[in-house]
């Protein structure tokens, strides 16, 4: 697995959007935040661009934005400015040749899922972190802990344990992100395989009965036949029906992996969420599932 280099103060880092529409006020939060980590901050195209409905532009315009940062030897670092969906409407777009030789961080969660499936798959790392419109509400944990894997700190995290928790111990490749984006791309070019990795899910404002087909077509696909363990971050603002589905999001996602014969961790701090801590998505390492705690290192 490649890790790209970290960054020093005076790099650069763009920010862009490859999903929905966002202004630059929004940003300034984020702005003054790499600013005080001695970086330099330059803002893409597709930022306050309003020409096509929700999206941040035409999937061209996305593509092309996101492919100059790519290609520019003086950014060290793309931001996703915001979530939403699109990103899969432009990665086939995008060119990917000069990034496998020459790979840079890519940060976001939720829809930046695809861009990190899609990159993981090249054997290339990313962050799962914190989005620039998210920085003004984020805690001080999700900030410092994307430094951390931004600069290349040790990273590490003790988390409280969970009832539904599987004990164990393994030691895989990180994978995986938003469970509906994960659903959406089975079968793509940007699936990654999931053999003996650990695979991480989260997922916002979903039925509760979606939660339960996405298991299932997750299970029925192998992954957690080959996955060496899970960990479950935030399941946030879940909805129902008129008739109720009879058990919420960790109770499904409990019953469908029951059977499974590896660590599972419930409630990890990741996902839509305030205190959303950084994740280094296509590195090593070793997840630690005991009766009182949970414990993840990245090698």
């Amino acid at each position: 697995m490649k890790i790209p280099p970290y960054l020093q103060k005076g790099d650069t880092v763009a920010i862009v959007a490859t999903a929905r529409k966002i202004d630059e006020a929004p940003l300034k939060p984020a702005i003054a935040l790499l600013k005080s980590w001695g970086l330099n901050v330059v803002l893409g195209n597709t930022i306050g661009k309003d020409n096509n409905h929700q999206l941040a532009g035409a999937d061209w315009q996305r593509a092309t934005d996101f492919q100059q940062m790519l290609d520019n030897p003086s950014v060290k670092a793309i931001w996703c400015a915001k979530g939403g969906y699109g990103t899969a409407r432009m990665i086939d777009r995008v060119d990917f040749n000069n990034f496998k030789l020459h790979p840079k961080w890519i940060v976001g969660f939720s829809d930046a899922t695809v861009l990190h499936s899609h990159i993981n798959n090249m054997d290339i790392a990313t962050i799962h972190g914190i989005m620039c419109v998210s920085v003004l509400h984020a805690t001080a944990a999700a900030k410092e802990t994307l430094h951390k894997a931004l600069f290349g700190e040790p990273l590490q995290y003790t988390v409280a344990a969970h009832p539904f928790n599987k004990t164990g111990t393994a030691t895989g490749i990180l994978v995986g992100g938003n469970l509906s984006v994960l659903y959406s791309i089975i079968g793509s070019p940007s699936e990654v395989d999931m053999t003996g990795k650990i695979l991480f899910i989260e997922d916002l404002d979903e039925y509760l009965y979606h939660i339960d087909r996405m298991m299932m077509n997750l299970k029925r696909n192998g992954y957690f036949k080959n996955v060496k363990g899970i960990i479950i971050g935030e399941m946030s603002d879940m909805n129902d029906n008129d008739i109720p589905w009879g058990h919420n999001a960790l109770e499904i996602i409990k019953d469908i992996t029951k059977d499974y014969n590896i660590p599972i961790c419930f409630n990890f701090p990741a996902g839509h969420i305030h205190d959303n801590r950084a994740l280094v998505m296509g590195k090593e390492i070793t997840l630690e599932v005991r009766e009182n705690a949970t414990q993840i290192v990245f090698k």
